[in-house]
């Protein structure tokens, strides 16, 4: 029986992004096309799993892109 830290990938633990290491915040960063410091910024807000940083910055580029569509159809 799955517990829920195991998660649904049979047991993986979830990715981690460790922004201590410049190898991890140079990979992340590339992968995520952004900066470092966006990449910190997502890390303080929502914590190192890699699905929830994702799921932060994506929040904020629709966010964002949804703003300039506003702001220009004013």
């Amino acid at each position: 029986m799955k517990t829920t830290a195991e998660g649904a990938r049979g047991g993986a633990q979830p990715e981690r992004i460790d922004i201590s290491s410049a190898r991890e915040l140079d990979k992340w960063s590339r992968r995520l096309d952004v900066s470092h410091d966006c990449l910190r910024e997502a890390v303080r807000a929502v914590g190192s799993r890699a699905m929830d940083i994702e799921w932060h910055l994506r929040a904020g580029r629709s966010g964002a892109s949804a703003l300039r569509k506003t702001s220009a159809s004013a």
